[in-house]
């Protein structure tokens, strides 16, 4: 099993501990790596879907840690947020993280575009690892996204 595999599993397994407890939002996992691969934080979407797991994740690590690190996250780091505080995928960019690695995209108006956030500031972005597995957890948020 490749380590990205094993990370994003991870994630999965957080997200899926916090299913049906996040309201409206979806349950997201996220685990952050330093520049050395070793695991320093990971976080699901709080209750009631605040914070966002990315946010929640990041909070928990001293100033700098993610610097050169990789986030591991089960859906796309949101472009913008419904309460006007700083998205995930900015505070991704704000931490210095240098690769983020995605499930699947996210399909809602204000979370779409946070990979291209993510590039546009140099980061590395890779999507795809456990998308299946990431597409059926989500059917549920990508239904009510589409309706």
């Amino acid at each position: 099993m490749s380590a990205h595999t094993l990370h994003m599993q991870r994630a999965l397994e957080l997200a899926t501990l916090q299913a049906g407890r996040t309201g409206q939002n979806p349950s997201v996992g996220c685990v952050i790596l330093d520049r050395d691969g070793q695991r320093l934080g990971e976080a699901a979407t709080g209750d009631g879907g605040r914070p966002h797991a990315e946010q929640l994740a990041l909070s928990h690590l001293p100033v700098g840690a993610a610097v050169g690190g990789t986030a591991y996250v089960t859906l796309e780091p949101c472009r913008q947020r419904s309460t006007k505080e700083a998205s995930c995928s900015q505070r991704l960019v704000e931490a210095g993280i240098a690769r983020v690695v995605i499930a699947t995209r996210d399909p809602h108006p204000l979370g779409s575009g946070g990979m291209d956030r993510l590039r546009e500031a140099g980061i590395q972005v890779d999507l795809g690892v456990l998308r299946d597995d990431a597409d059926l957890f989500y059917a549920d948020f990508f239904a009510s996204v589409a309706s």
